[in-house]
This record gives structure tokens, C-alpha cells and sequence, in this order.
């Protein structure tokens, strides 16, 4: 009777261990978003403007006056001291801020070692060449837009950076496109962009361009997370992404 009464408190406890048949397996992990820094531009549309990006390094324990038009800097690595107008704020990787048209900012490096920024920038035809970092900072420019961003019609515009990480293994997303336009940089990892049916490799350091009406797809077939950053625009109070392609009009 004993040897009875432990088989059946070992069946029992062995039911309680065991997963349900038909159970479902545990949800994947989901893709993450941090907004960086954001904006809303009072009116834009009615001249043309470019997408560009720069990186600028600044050797420890200097400064550096920048002036330029909108934008957002990202901290890569290091920190810097940013001064603007009477206020001060220190960026730590990861972090980032947006400085309007017509301010100049100073940038302090920290005393760790040099500081590394990404600038993301929103210039007209005219500015494009006219990006000013003072010595003793080095500044590289990694890309622009070879024509001006399509579609942007008078109004009134988000501007933001977003991080965003796609987990491992991540299937490509639905077809989607843009309502306005976005740079994107890769951080980490490698992902697959989709266009027009065919998938290409982009990997840490790649500048990934998305005009207005691009039907495209993400998604990550690796081992590792994949991390990118989204500099976007678009028009205040649209999504900036939408579903499939855009819808014509007569």
C-alpha cells in the first residue's frame, strides 16, 4: 500500500513537471525600439533638401564648435559635453540630441579618450558642402543623398532617430513603405534587405537610403541580433511606416 501511494505521488509530480501536450512554445523575442531624439519642424516641402550623414571625432579633452542645419547627433563612443545656447548636456553611447538650424553647438570630449559622434542632417542643395567642425576635430563624410528627398510636399514634418533591434532569426517583415524618407545605419549585426524581390547583405557601418514609396522588407537571418539606427521624416501626424505600397492617385 505504501509502494501504491509513492508511485502515485511520483506519476503526480511527473504530470505537474511535464509541459501540456500541445502547449505553445514560448514566444520569440520581440523586436525593440528606443527613440534617440525627436523633432517637429514647423514647415518644409517648400524648397528641396538632402539626407547626410558625417562623423566626427574629437580628441579627448578638446572642444569643437559645429554649426549646421537640423540634425541629430549620435554618440558612437566616448562622451561629449554639448553646449547650445546656455545649455549643457553630456552624451554617453547611445544617446543623442537634435540641434535646430541656425545654432552652433560646442562639443567637449570627455577626458576618457576620444569621442566619436554621427551627425544625421537635413540640408538644402546649397548646404550640402557647408558642414563646419572646428579644429581640432576630424570630420568624414559618409554619405548623401544624390538627389533631393522625393514627395515632400508644405507642411509640417516629425524629424527623429530611433534604434531599433531586430532579434535573431527574425523572418522579413511585410511589405512596407516609407511617407516620407529615412537613413538608416547598421550598428551591429547583419540583416537582409529586400527590394523589388531581391534580398542583399547589410552589415555593421552600411548607409541604407529609403525614398518615399519604396516597397521594401527587413528582416534577420543571423545568429545575432541585428541593431540599426532609422533617421526619419515625415509628416506630422502620419505613420512613418505603411503597409504595402503606396496607394496612386489620379
Amino acid at each position: 500500500m505504501r509502494f501504491t501511494t509513492v508511485g502515485c505521488l511520483l506519476v503526480s509530480a511527473a504530470a505537474f513537471i511535464a509541459p501540456t501536450a500541445g502547449q505553445n512554445p514560448p514566444a520569440p523575442p520581440a523586436t525593440a525600439r528606443t527613440a534617440v531624439a525627436a523633432t517637429k519642424l514647423p514647415m518644409l516641402g517648400d524648397a528641396p533638401v538632402h539626407f547626410k550623414a558625417v562623423s566626427v571625432t574629437i580628441p579627448s579633452g578638446t572642444s569643437s564648435s559645429v554649426s549646421s542645419t537640423n540634425g541629430i547627433l549620435y554618440q558612437l563612443s566616448g562622451s561629449t559635453e554639448v553646449s547650445i545656447g546656455g545649455e549643457v548636456r553630456t552624451l554617453s553611447p547611445g544617446e543623442g540630441l537634435f540641434i535646430a538650424d541656425g545654432n552652433v553647438a560646442t562639443l567637449k570630449a570627455g577626458d576618457g579618450g576620444p569621442s566619436t559622434l554621427l551627425h544625421f542632417l537635413l540640408v538644402s542643395p546649397a548646404e550640402l558642402d557647408k558642414f563646419v567642425a572646428t579644429p581640432p576635430a576630424a570630420v568624414q563624410e559618409l554619405y548623401r543623398t544624390a538627389a533631393p528627398l522625393p514627395e515632400l510636399k508644405p507642411g509640417r514634418y516629425d524629424l527623429n532617430l530611433t534604434r531599433i533591434t531586430f532579434p535573431a532569426q527574425m523572418p522579413s517583415n511585410a511589405p512596407h513603405h516609407r511617407s516620407g524618407a529615412a537613413l538608416y545605419y547598421v550598428v551591429s549585426g547583419t540583416g537582409a534587405n529586400t527590394i523589388e524581390g531581391k534580398t542583399e547583405a547589410k552589415a555593421p557601418g552600411s548607409f541604407i537610403y529609403e525614398p518615399s514609396g519604396l516597397v521594401h522588407q527587413w528582416g534577420n537571418p543571423g545568429a545575432a541580433p541585428f541593431t540599426f539606427l532609422a533617421f526619419n521624416i515625415s509628416p506630422e501626424g502620419v505613420p512613418a511606416v505603411l503597409p504595402g505600397a503606396p496607394v496612386k492617385t489620379q
